[in-house]
């Protein structure tokens, strides 16, 4: 890590005054600036900070009203950009989130070989059964629906708001159009991926304490779902049709289309012999039954494709080559 690489550190502050001085405390010199976000906390955390914290590097900058833990990182990530941080780091204010890893976040972007790190609380499976079972229930279901929709298969733990980003790479993206709530650290990787920025995983261990957990069930099948379905069908769009076209893009169609065919006419079919106590002939069955076969096989091929699509070439490398030879 050299010391010309600024790097920043993003705390959202709502009901943490309890734990947010300690945060603080426990990060290390490798960081140049510090910005505590008072997204409306009614407990006054950004006033506690302002008047107890000695640490120079600390800005705490306010709400006027509460945006939500994305509302509060996104006003964290324009100031670290206007302050020309390099490297930007977001943590809780919670103390749920060891601050001595920050250098293990950090090395992979300043390495060259990632725009975004993530913490990964999965990795350790004999660590994780520290992990209430709601817990572990929504993050495991939520990473299945995150893999689909953002199209990072070989990432886990999609909810883990301990995260750094390379700046070259967070310029580019769209913080109007990012969900604001719960939802952010997953509509961040479904925009990550629309710009073919490189993403790792980074080991961390699960740390709970008497924290009760905002992560509902009932939010994971409708409301996330349903965000989880509209990122996918425009990943699709944009990846396949939109920026680029390959095998894949008429794969996945041609294959639903067989899957729909087979079925419906397999159904149809069943139902009128059925009602007229007839033998459905082999050939009608073969003609049914050959059409899913030949879909499932169809959607399976795109889905391998899709998979080998992970980003591999960092996104900053691209762009810092676009302006050296511009």
């Amino acid at each position: 890590m050299h010391r010309t690489d600024s790097i920043a550190v993003v705390i959202p502050s709502f009901k943490v005054t309890r734990q947010i001085l300690d945060v603080i405390a426990g990060i290390g010199p490798e960081v140049d600036r510090i910005y505590v976000v008072d997204d409306k906390c009614p407990d006054g955390s950004g006033k506690l900070v302002r008047e107890q914290c000695l640490d120079p590097r600390v800005t705490v900058l306010e709400h006027d009203a509460n945006q939500g833990v994305g509302g509060a990182v996104i006003t964290g990530y324009r100031a670290a950009l206007a302050d020309g941080a390099k490297v930007i780091v977001k943590v809780d204010g919670d103390g749920q989130m060891d601050t001595s890893l920050i250098p293990r976040f950090v090395a992979p972007i300043l390495a060259g070989e990632a725009d975004y790190a993530k913490g990964n609380r999965f990795f350790n499976l004999e660590r994780i059964r520290s992990m209430p079972p709601v817990r572990l229930f929504g993050n495991a279901v939520l990473s299945l629906l995150t893999k689909v929709s953002s199209g990072y298969w070989d990432l886990f733990d999609p909810t883990n708001g301990y995260t750094a980003i390379h700046a070259d790479c967070l310029r580019f993206v769209p913080f109007d159009k990012l969900s604001r709530r719960y939802f952010f650290e997953t509509d961040m990787l479904f925009r990550l991926n629309t710009l073919g920025a490189v993403v790792v995983d980074v080991p961390m261990d699960a740390v709970y304490a008497d924290e009760v957990s905002n992560l509902k069930v009932s939010r994971i099948v409708t409301e996330f779902a349903a965000k989880h379905l509209r990122n996918f069908c425009k990943r699709l769009f944009y990846n396949y049709y939109l920026r680029n076209m390959s095998l894949a893009s008429i794969e996945l169609p041609l294959g639903l289309f067989l899957i729909c065919f087979g079925t419906v006419y397999g159904i149809s079919h069943w139902l009128r012999s059925a009602a007229h106590e007839a033998v459905t002939p082999a050939g009608t069955v073969m003609l049914a039954a050959l059409p899913v076969i030949m879909g499932v096989q169809l959607v399976l091929a795109f889905l391998a494709y899709d998979i080998a699509s992970v980003p591999r070439r960092p996104l900053h490398k691209k762009t810092s080559y676009s302006r050296i030879h511009a």
